[in-house]
C-alpha cells in the first residue's frame, strides 16, 4: 500500500513537472535545421520567423543548413534528433515530394514526424539568365520544342518545388526539357545567370531580388494571377497554359515522439508569430504570405501533397531514386 502511494506521488510530481516545462518551453536555445543551403528561400524564410520566435521566446532560435539528396538529409537529421522539442525541422514541398521520388528513404514522413504549423505559401517564377534571348515564356517553350531534349533547366535539388514546378510545366506545356539538380537555389540560380543552364523556377522569395537587380530576366509567375511586387510578370496561366497554378509551400515538423505538450506549446506559438503585423510585413516583401491553414488541415494537405507527387512522378516516367 505504502509503495502505490509513494509511485503514485512519484507520477504527480512527474506529471507536474512536465507540465511546468511545456509551459516554460523554451528553456534554452532551439535549433531549427533547414534541409537546403543558405540564402534559398527556404532558408530565408525560415530565418524571418525563427528571428520573430527567437524575440517572443527571449531565447536564441538558431537556424542549421543541412543540405543534400534533395532535402532529405536534414529531414533526416530532424528524424534522428532528440524528440524533446528543441530540434525543429521547418522544409518545402520537397517534405512530401520526397516521400514520391525515393524508393526508400531514411526515415518515414508519415510515422517519423509530427506536423507543426503550415508556414507560408508563395509563387514560383520562371526565369532566364540576362543573355539567353528570350523575351517571353512562348518564345522559350518553342525553342524548347525545337530541340527536345536539349533545353536544361536547373533545380535546388532532386525533389526540391523549383524541381516539381518545371516538371508540372513539362507535362502542361509538352517540352522536353533536362533537369539539373543542384545543391540548393543560389548554385542553380548562378548557373542559370552564366547561362550553363537555361531556366529555373525558383520561389518569389528567393526570385525577387534577382528580377529586380536585373540578374536574370523573368518571364513567367505560377501562381493564379499576378503578383504585386511583379506586376508586369504575367502568369503561366494567362500566357500559355489556361489554369495552371502552381505554388511554393513551407511547413514545420517535429520528430513523432516529441512531447504532445511542447508540440502544442510551439504550434501556439508559431501561429502567434505568424498572425504578427511585423512577421507578415516581412513575408509580404518577400512575397509570401502566411499559408492560414489549421493544423489538422495541414496535416491532410501534405498527405494530399504526397499524393499529387506520386502521380507527377507517374505520369513524368520521373525514375526513382
Amino acid at each position: 500500500m505504502r509503495i502505490r502511494i509513494i509511485l503514485l506521488v512519484f507520477a504527480v510530481i512527474t506529471s507536474l513537472a512536465g507540465g511546468v516545462s511545456a509551459q516554460d518551453y523554451p528553456i534554452k536555445p532551439v535549433k531549427v535545421i533547414v534541409p537546403f543551403t543558405a540564402g534559398s528561400a527556404t532558408d530565408t524564410i525560415a530565418r524571418a520567423v525563427c528571428k520573430k520566435l527567437s524575440e517572443m521566446w527571449s531565447q536564441p532560435v538558431e537556424v542549421e543548413n543541412i543540405a543534400g539528396a534533395g532535402g532529405t538529409k536534414g529531414t533526416d537529421a530532424v528524424a534522428k534528433s532528440t524528440p524533446d522539442g528543441y530540434t525543429i525541422l521547418i522544409n518545402s514541398n520537397a517534405f512530401a515530394v520526397n516521400t514520391a521520388l525515393y524508393a526508400k528513404l531514411p526515415y518515414d514522413a508519415v510515422k517519423d514526424f509530427r506536423a507543426i504549423a503550415g508556414l507560408t505559401k508563395q509563387p514560383y517564377v520562371l526565369v532566364v539568365g540576362p543573355n539567353a534571348g528570350f523575351k517571353s515564356l512562348p518564345e522559350l517553350l518553342a525553342a524548347a520544342k525545337a530541340k527536345p531534349g536539349q533545353m536544361k533547366f536547373a533545380s535546388a535539388g532532386m525533389g526540391s518545388g523549383t524541381h516539381f514546378a518545371a516538371e508540372k510545366l513539362k507535362l502542361a506545356t509538352g517540352i522536353d526539357v533536362v533537369h539539373v539538380p543542384y545543391k540548393g537555389g543560389p548554385e542553380a540560380n548562378a548557373d542559370t545567370v552564366s547561362g550553363a543552364v537555361t531556366f529555373w523556377l525558383p520561389p518569389l522569395a528567393f526570385a525577387k531580388k534577382q528580377v529586380q537587380e536585373g540578374k536574370v530576366v523573368a518571364l513567367a509567375v505560377s501562381g493564379a494571377n499576378r503578383s504585386a511586387l511583379l506586376p508586369d510578370v504575367p502568369t503561366i496561366g494567362e500566357t500559355v497554359s489556361p489554369g495552371f497554378e502552381d505554388t511554393s509551400w513551407m511547413g514545420m515538423w517535429l520528430p513523432s515522439s516529441a512531447p504532445e505538450a511542447v508540440a502544442d506549446k510551439l504550434a501556439k506559438d508559431v501561429a502567434q508569430a505568424l498572425a504578427s503585423p511585423d512577421l507578415k510585413a516581412e513575408l509580404a516583401k518577400l512575397g509570401a504570405e502566411p499559408l492560414n491553414i489549421t493544423l489538422s488541415a495541414f496535416d491532410r494537405f501534405v498527405r494530399n501533397e504526397m499524393e499529387t507527387a506520386t502521380n507527377i512522378v507517374k505520369a513524368a516516367g520521373i525514375k526513382q531514386m
